[in-house]
């Protein structure tokens, strides 16, 4: 009797232990969620919002968003480019900017904790680049609301739109440096996912130096202005899932945010097949989940290695 005693009380400080903590409370939930429905696959959240110059209004939307993600199942939620703060001006960008370990980034961390959840933060504008200006950097943090990783935005949007305004980027943001960033989460996950952030999507050689490096996913927040997003955006998210043979998530941002800007919405899941798997629509804060099917991912790659096929000669033309 004294034994079981014994037992039955090492058990309920275990329980005690354990519920302690939120985070492992929510990653309990979803995990009993899955195996009740029968489902092993990851459940990743790909959201959508209306950032503007108001960070406790962008930061409320999040929040939502965090909720839906948790109650979804969902262990990842993506949140686009410039998540936390759409200005009017690149003097406005530069002057509302903070290192990673500010308070505001803290905030978005708090929120990864109170839900259990990872969070893509698809875009934070980072004070100190050179210049006097930002880095536009895709943050991961895990669900112990901790960097995983940091990606800064290579490719800059200084472009006259068609059909629209012209943006420069660079008035406001230092590119990164040339890398190919992936985040191995199989163990906390179950996939590998790379980051890119908008603009880069028109550059396919990053998505095939992450695919090649053994991505499952893609990861793609952005905020496409309304004319290139009617004329590309799914043209060039299913081309590059097509091209890496991975899972292409993409968290956007829609509608207006000031009197200079809108952008086109459609947060979007592509599977490694080129199939648009889920669509967003131009609704926000709204958000879509998908399942990643790894053993798609695995047969895809198996029965077309184009991996494999590859020529580096080829690819020297570019250089």
């Amino acid at each position: 009797m004294r034994g079981a005693v014994r037992r039955l009380t090492r058990v309920a400080a275990l329980h005690r232990a354990l519920t302690r903590s939120t985070a492992l409370q929510h990653a309990a939930r979803r995990a009993s969620m899955a195996a009740a429905a029968g489902k092993a696959l990851p459940r990743v959240a790909v959201g959508q919002l209306n950032s503007t110059g108001d960070h406790a209004a962008n930061l409320a939307q999040a929040e939502k968003l965090c909720a839906a993600a948790a109650a979804a199942g969902a262990n990842l939620l993506c949140l686009p480019e410039a998540f936390s703060f759409i200005g009017a001006s690149p003097q406005e960008t530069i002057s509302q900017a903070e290192a990673l370990d500010g308070p505001r980034l803290e905030q978005y961390r708090t929120l990864a904790r109170r839900h259990g959840l990872w969070l893509s933060l698809g875009g934070f504008h980072e004070a100190g680049a050179p210049g006097n200006r930002v880095h536009n950097t895709h943050v991961v943090v895990d669900a112990a609301g901790a960097t995983v990783a940091e990606y800064r935005k290579i490719h800059l949007f200084d472009v006259d739109v068609p059909g629209g305004a012209t943006l420069l980027e660079s008035k406001s943001t230092t590119p990164g440096k040339a890398e190919a960033v992936v985040v191995d989460a199989r163990d906390q996950l179950g996939f590998t996912f790379g980051l890119t952030t908008c603009y880069d999507v028109r550059f396919p050689e990053l998505y095939v130096a992450l695919a090649r490096r053994g991505c499952d996913a893609i990861l793609v927040p952005s905020a496409f202005t309304v004319p290139t997003g009617e004329a590309h955006w799914h043209l060039l998210l299913r081309a590059r899932a097509v091209e890496s043979q991975s899972y292409i998530l993409a968290a956007a941002q829609s509608g207006a945010h000031n009197e200079k800007r809108r952008s086109y919405g459609h947060a979007l899941a592509v599977d490694p097949w080129g199939v648009v798997v889920a669509d967003a629509g131009d609704a926000a804060p709204s958000l879509v989940t998908v399942d990643l099917d790894l053993e798609k991912v695995r047969s895809i790659r198996e029965k077309m290695p184009i991996q494999a096929h590859r020529r580096r000669d080829v690819v020297e033309l570019l250089l």
